[in-house]
């Protein structure tokens, strides 16, 4: 579920943080809202978030991270959540949910009974 959740973050974080605004409008009708700097800033939380999902696991250093990052992505995406509610974008708010989750059950998991 990591690994699912790290490329899925990855993917979008290259996206959000390497492409300009204008191309990212045609898939992600939201950036309108908000400016190129905030856009990029996004896509670097969530490629930071990807990158702490398996990175501290897998090297075996600072291992505390890993929930962290996943806490850090479901925070993303509950204000991902009320940006689409504001724009009454119920498919993306439920897209967003389903993220939501995951990344709390790797926090859940990783904190509590199978943690580091």
């Amino acid at each position: 579920m990591q690994a699912l959740l790290a490329v899925m973050f990855g993917m979008a974080g290259v996206m959000k943080s390497t492409q300009p605004k204008e191309k990212l409008h045609a898939r992600l009708p939201w950036v309108e809202d908000f400016s190129a700097g905030t856009v990029r800033l996004i896509g670097v939380a969530e490629l930071a978030g990807a990158l702490g999902l398996i990175l501290p696991t897998a090297t075996g250093i600072a291992p505390v991270l890993t929930p962290l990052a996943a806490t850090g992505l479901a925070v993303v995406m509950v204000l991902a959540a009320l940006t689409h509610a504001r724009r009454k974008e119920p498919a993306a708010i439920a897209f967003n949910a389903v993220l939501l989750l995951l990344a709390a059950l790797v926090a859940w998991g990783r904190f509590g009974p199978y943690g580091f």
